[in-house]
């Protein structure tokens, strides 16, 4: 089940979301709206493998915000990522959803679920399908982050390559 109302408020207040910029704005009645921070290009090709032995991410290069905070993206794919920090509790897992005014302007989010024990700055691919682009304000909300809670507690907490990602300033 979702986790909402003052559920949520709690979850957050708990540390579940930090570094956000105006609680009473991104608290929704059962989602967090997720902001971004960072926009990338791919540069080259990713791997991937059954045991991630012969795994290579897509090496990537950050698009920088004009003086004013925009970017204009044409139709592509886009790696973008998320000022806040969240920490799933070990009751918990989460999953991103692109906000309605991402999708209504010809664009979607594709991301993983996000694990009991995560930790970090996640990132999401950004879709621009929209023949004309977007325009694209740093500390946009873009996302909404929903909470479920899980029927029991996490006996083992996530531990693959990406927890703890980008918590040294959002920069890595």
């Amino acid at each position: 089940m979702a986790v909402s109302g003052d559920a949520l408020k709690r979850l957050v207040g708990n540390g579940a979301v930090k570094d956000f910029r105006d609680l009473k704005a991104q608290l929704q009645p059962a989602s967090f709206d997720l902001t971004v921070s960072q926009v990338f290009r791919f540069s080259s090709a990713g791997a991937i493998d059954f045991d991630n032995s012969e795994r290579k991410m897509a090496e990537t290069g950050e698009i920088a915000f004009d003086e004013k905070g925009w970017v204009s993206l044409p139709r592509g794919a886009y790696k973008i990522r998320f000022s806040e920090a969240v920490r799933v509790p070990s009751d918990c897992c989460a999953v991103t959803f692109a906000r309605s005014s991402l999708a209504r302007c010809g664009c979607d989010l594709y991301n993983g679920w996000w694990d009991p024990g995560y930790e970090g700055r996640g990132e999401s691919i950004l879709a621009v399908h929209n023949e004309h682009g977007l325009r694209l304000k740093k500390g946009a909300r873009v996302a909404q982050l929903v909470f479920f809670r899980l029927n029991e507690e996490a006996k083992e907490l996530y531990g693959g390559m990406h927890n703890k990602e980008n918590l040294g300033g959002g920069t890595e």
